[in-house]
């Protein structure tokens, strides 16, 4: 036994031992080595060495353990490793053998090697040390992406909340705010009611002091008896008591004014408190406004999914929509993401004769809607540009100019643009695009045909929309429908100044937009939270039984044109409708701040952003509908939405 464990010391000092398992045949050699003393048996490796193998062999026959620890007796053993075709033959004999569960005849036996080949041998060893370094490593790495993932969806369950939490603090304080701007409203009409009544009390009194005056000067004159007192002291008398009674009425209206003071004080500082707030958490949602934008951006076409809710165009990338995410990008100085898009249309995209189509699947460029319109090519054109403004860099001028050259191809006699190269209908919308996109390009290169262009597109606009100095305009050639996005485009493409020069009236404008397309609506939010919106309807709100629906991207559109409308008066010197303007402008992006969610996808991690409209799977007025889905953000929408935050104008080139 002594020997045994001296030998396995040294074994142990000579050699690397590691765990690893696997099966070995054996056959027990008896003297001479070509006689077996018994049939094939099967073990299994428990460690293994440079010098041997240690097996664990179950139901072993005790007398064979015997004969096995004999030092004499030889193993012939065929030891199986995955990594060879045939087995690898070796001769060992034992240098220990121990019963560890003698009720199941299990043994642990130590084997030297006496004849093994060298090259079989290193196998054995790389096989062995490989699966020990490696099964380790494995279940590490394992364990490390287990523990990723874990922090990973705890930290975006973290951010999502936190996004969510933030779109909620801002439509509470905004509701607030509003309830808190009405309540100080009230309070004021009353101030200013009980002013007046002040004024004409005091009025009042000054007059009855005059009559009294007067009356005391002709009482003087009188000459009657002492005794008997005249009319004129009576008269005096009543006046008296009228005044005394009409200044303890002052009194009264005093305190309450001083009562009514200190309120609107109060009010005040609370509507600028909750105005405060309000700020700060509208530029962080602004600010997730533009991160959902960005996270959406396909890293292999750079193009943006338009809606993230409706199944039934998801992933359709439409082409106006990656214009005005162009835009957002350009704006804020993100010059790779907006040249990764623009790359796409102008190296990767299929078109038609050189036109883009309306649609394509963001996930691989490739068509999702084979029509062509004149409209989403020329925002295609006006992104170029409106690039290559920004940044100073003029690598996609040419995508823009051959954009531009098409469509004067499509220009009919009248300087009108057709709704397509295969249809024969006009859109105003179009037109008023087209008008933007050729002064664009004018202003750019400085080249006449497309001055000409632009000017013959004015004409056409004259002819054919614009039916004399009163609204309405037209939603095209022989179009009468009303559409929203024609008035403020209309301000937003040709100018207050250029409106009024060709005898249109960019007040009447404005006015006959919000008056009839301009609607209050319950919009009930994604957590079943109701609140009361105003904004603009895709038409008329009274041709419509579906009752009235808010659109971000037209209202948005609305909210740009007041803003242009207050810097034209402004410029002007008029002060006071700058203001009027200004006012509603702001009054309505208070209002569009209400209807931003929190992202519903799982890539968007609910960050803000805002659905298309008010209302799913409704009539629009003009020959679609709006997407399925109540969280369906839209990348309109939200971009229309950041323009009208942002005093954005993406129809004219920013001096």
């Amino acid at each position: 036994m002594r020997r045994i464990r001296e030998h396995l010391g040294q074994e142990q000092r000579r050699y690397i031992r590691l765990d690893s398992v696997f099966p070995v045949q054996f056959r027990v050699l008896g003297q001479p080595e070509n006689r077996f003393l018994s049939g094939w048996l099967q073990g299994f490796t428990s460690n293994i060495g440079k010098g041997g193998i240690c097996l664990e062999i179950n139901n072993l026959n005790p007398e064979l353990s015997e004969l096995i620890s004999d030092p004499k007796v030889k193993l012939q053993l065929e030891i199986e490793l995955p990594i060879t075709r045939a087995p690898i033959i070796a001769t060992a004999h034992a240098v220990w053998v121990k019963n560890i569960s003698p009720q199941a005849n299990k043994y642990l036996i130590g084997l030297a090697y006496e004849r093994i080949d060298a090259i079989h041998n290193a196998k054995i060893m790389r096989y062995a040390l490989a699966k020990r370094v490696f099964v380790p490593a494995v279940v590490t790495i394992i364990t490390v992406l287990i523990l990723a993932l874990l922090i990973n969806g705890f930290v975006n369950f973290q951010l999502v909340r936190r996004n969510k939490m933030l779109v909620n603090q801002l439509v509470t304080v905004t509701e607030e705010s509003s309830l808190a701007k009405q309540e100080l409203k009230k309070i004021t009409d009353q101030r200013k009611s009980l002013e007046e009544k002040l004024i004409g009390l005091q009025g009042r009194i000054q007059g009855a002091e005059k009559e009294m005056q007067e009356l005391s000067q002709k009482a003087k004159l009188e000459e009657k008896a002492k005794a008997e007192e005249s009319k004129t002291e009576k008269k005096i008398k009543e006046y008296a008591a009228i005044i005394k009674k009409l200044n303890q009425e002052k009194i009264e209206f005093h305190q309450k004014l001083i009562s009514l003071e200190n309120k609107e004080k109060t009010a005040s500082h609370e509507l600028a408190s909750l105005d405060k707030r309000r700020q700060s958490l509208e530029k962080a949602n602004f600010d997730k406004m533009y991160q959902w934008l960005k996270v959406h951006q396909n890293p292999r076409t750079g193009l943006l999914m338009s809606f993230e809710g409706d199944a039934d165009i998801a992933g359709w990338a439409f082409t106006y929509d990656q214009s005005l995410a162009i835009q957002v990008y350009t704006y804020f100085g993100d010059f790779p993401a907006a040249k990764k898009m623009l790359d796409f249309f102008d190296r990767k995209a299929k078109t038609s004769d050189g036109r883009f189509f309306n649609a394509y699947y963001a996930d691989d460029g490739e068509p999702a809607e084979y029509t062509v319109h004149s409209g989403p090519n020329i925002w295609l054109a006006i992104a170029a540009l409106q690039y290559a403004h920004k940044s100073r860099d003029n690598s996609y001028m040419s995508l823009a100019e051959e954009i531009g050259r098409s469509i004067i191809q499509n220009q009919d006699k009248e300087g009108g643009i057709r709704g397509g190269p295969d249809v024969e209908w006009y859109a105003t919308e179009h037109n008023l695009d087209a008008y933007a996109m050729f002064d664009m390009l004018y202003r750019t290169t400085n080249r006449p045909e497309y001055q000409k262009a632009r000017d013959r597109v004015l004409h056409w606009l004259i002819q054919h929309t614009y039916s004399g100095i009163e609204p309405p305009i037209k939603r095209g050639k022989g179009d009468s429908t009303i559409a929203t996005d024609t008035y403020a485009w209309s301000i937003a493409a040709i100018g207050p100044a250029k409106l009024l020069e060709i005898g249109m009236d960019p007040d009447k404008i404005m006015e006959f937009a919000e008056q009839n397309c301009a609607v209050e609506i319950i919009y009930e939010r994604p957590d079943g939270q109701n609140v009361k919106v105003k904004g603009f309807d895709f038409a008329l709100k009274k041709h419509l039984g579906r009752g009235g629906v808010v659109t971000p991207e037209w209202t948005g559109q609305m909210i740009m044109s007041f803003r242009i409308m207050s810097d034209f008066y402004s410029k002007k010197g008029d002060t006071q409708k700058a203001r009027l303007y200004a006012d509603k402008a702001n009054g309505y992006l208070l209002e569009l701040t209400k209807m931003i969610i929190s992202s519903p996808s799982p890539s968007g991690q609910g960050e803000g952003c805002l659905p298309y409209a008010s209302l799913d799977s409704v009539d629009t007025g003009h020959g679609w509908s709006t997407p399925r889905g109540k969280s369906t953000g839209s990348v309109a929408g939200t971009a229309y939405t950041l323009f009208a935050y942002l005093d954005y104008n993406p129809l004219q080139l920013e001096e």
